[in-house]
């Protein structure tokens, strides 16, 4: 069974002009350190395992088995952000346990995981105390041994890894001292990636076509190439089922497929259609999940704004009962599609097409003259469904229509976010508008979603002998809110339709 610790710490080494032989300095007072307890000297024996060409290196994640110390077993380390990782750990075994398999499958896909680099360590250990003599944060004096076939490379380490909940402005008080001393933060991230430079190994390098600079061609496949990383980042997430992973992965395909139909005259969509319906599977199947999510935030929100008086029935027993089925559903199939051979190929086929770009002739142009006349594009299609949309009498066709028009609202929106680079502020300030008409528009699909599965709620509760009122009254609700979206609709768009808003790109 794999456990999870959020690892805050800073890697720090003697300076050329300091010896290690002076030591660490004493750090009783340094903040609120109030004692330091020695607690002893350990051998470690770390082998670190990746892909031949090293992808999970590339990306700083780090795969180990240790023996020694007090949590020998296997660990991954992934980044959150500069000196925070979350260390993922699982009993040892002589194999990679599958738990830590499936979290770098994105990476590893076909190409296994074998052993790199061995790092033997003696480690010994002190603990930062405060005064009451609870724990601060662990100071940890590495002598590091690496070995890589037959080169080898030996430094001194010296490591700060706080407690939970401990203000990470302790660190900074430490290296305060520690640089009065002599030791400097270390330029490596990691052990592997010290062991890695130190043994003279190739740097990872991930083969990636191009455009000339400042072409729109260019411009595209940074965008891209982006998104693609964010895909591949997002699938051990939604593993790990962490707050907003499943949103965040989907926002990904569909930047991709928009990104594909928005810039057809920079590639070629022979190549790019295909790999845009593997991007609509993925969502769909992640979709099930993050719509459920929304949808009963949106009902148990609605639900906690009424008086007690018109809560009629076991209605959160009712709301709780049928959420279940759907979650378990909903998690089997993402899950499902992340550990598909699809995925796997869907993922292959992106770093297929950044490799060997289907650029068109538009590709070569630059792209301040070539990505404004895609955004407008994109832009010129919101307005022909709004305009389709806002014609259409209350009902079920005019919420079809609407529907459509916030899929383009996102689709134009998505367009000009990617052109800020290039375009600047035009780009930037109409992305922001357009972002206004989606979220009116997100409201009001919301509102139609939450009215069906209202009604869903209302049977089920009356098939089991109980009030359906409650159902009715927030049925009602969900009614009156589309109804206000309907009406603010045309005053929102047309701000974002007003002429200033496109002046900068035509």
């Amino acid at each position: 069974m794999a456990d999870t610790k959020r690892e805050i710490e800073r890697k720090f080494e003697f300076s050329k002009a300091t010896s290690a032989r002076r030591g660490v300095p004493d750090l009783t007072g340094t903040a609120a350190i109030a004692a330091v307890s020695d607690q002893g000297t350990v051998d470690l024996d770390a082998v670190y395992y990746d892909t031949p060409d090293q992808r999970l290196a590339a990306d700083g994640l780090t795969l180990r088995r240790r023996t020694g110390g007090t949590d020998e077993g296997w660990h991954l380390k992934l980044p959150v952000s500069p000196g925070v990782r979350d260390e993922i750990g699982a009993s040892l075994s002589d194999t990679v346990p599958p738990s830590l398999a499936a979290l770098v499958r994105s990476r590893v896909r076909g190409a296994g995981l074998r052993p790199q680099v061995r790092l033997v360590s003696s480690r010994r250990v002190s603990h930062l105390l405060d005064a009451e003599g609870a724990l601060l944060a662990e100071l940890s004096t590495d002598e590091v041994l690496a070995e890589r076939g037959d080169t080898t490379a030996a430094w001194t380490e010296v490591e700060v890894e706080l407690a939970d909940g401990v203000d990470p402005e302790l660190l900074d008080a430490v290296e305060k001292t520690f640089r009065k001393a002599g030791l400097r933060v270390s330029d490596a991230p990691s052990k592997l990636a010290r062991a890695l430079a130190e043994t003279d190994a190739e740097p990872p390098v991930r083969p990636e076509g191009g455009a000339p600079e400042g072409s729109a061609g260019a411009h595209v496949l940074a965008y891209l190439r982006e998104q693609r990383d964010a895909l591949v980042a997002q699938d051990p997430a939604v593993r790990r089922n962490l707050p907003d992973s499943v949103h965040q992965m989907r926002v990904a395909c569909r930047r991709l497929r928009s990104a594909f139909k928005t810039y057809r005259k920079v590639l070629d969509r022979g190549v790019t259609d295909p790999i845009g319906e593997e991007l609509r599977w993925l969502a769909a199947e992640l979709g099930v999940d993050r719509d459920r999510e929304v949808l009963l935030e949106r009902i148990q929100g609605h639900l906690g704004e009424l008086p007690r008086t018109l809560l009629l029935g076991p209605v959160r027993a009712r709301l709780k009962i049928w959420n279940a089925a759907r979650r378990s559903d909903a998690r089997r199939r993402s899950l499902g599609a992340l550990d598909s051979a699809r995925h796997l190929a869907l993922l292959d086929s992106l770093d297929a097409l950044l490799e060997r770009p289907p650029l068109l002739k538009a590709a070569d142009g630059q792209a301040e003259r070539i990505l404004p006349k895609a955004v407008l594009h994109d832009y010129k299609r919101l307005a022909d469904r709004i305009d389709t949309a806002l014609t259409l009498a209350p009902g079920h066709e005019r919420d079809l229509a609407l529907h459509e028009a916030r899929k383009a609202a996102k689709r134009s929106r998505y367009a000009a976010e990617a052109a800020v680079p290039a375009l600047g502020k035009p780009a930037k300030h109409l992305a922001k508008a357009v972002k206004k008409v989606q979220t009116l528009l997100g409201d009001h699909q919301d509102s139609v979603v939450a009215r069906d599965a209202l009604r869903g709620l209302a049977v089920q509760a009356a098939g089991a002998g109980e009030s359906a009122f409650t159902w009715g009254v927030l049925y009602a609700r969900e009614e009156a809110l589309a109804e206000r979206s309907e009406r603010e609709l045309p005053d929102i768009w047309a701000k974002a339709s007003a002429p200033a808003m496109r002046s900068g790109l035509e």
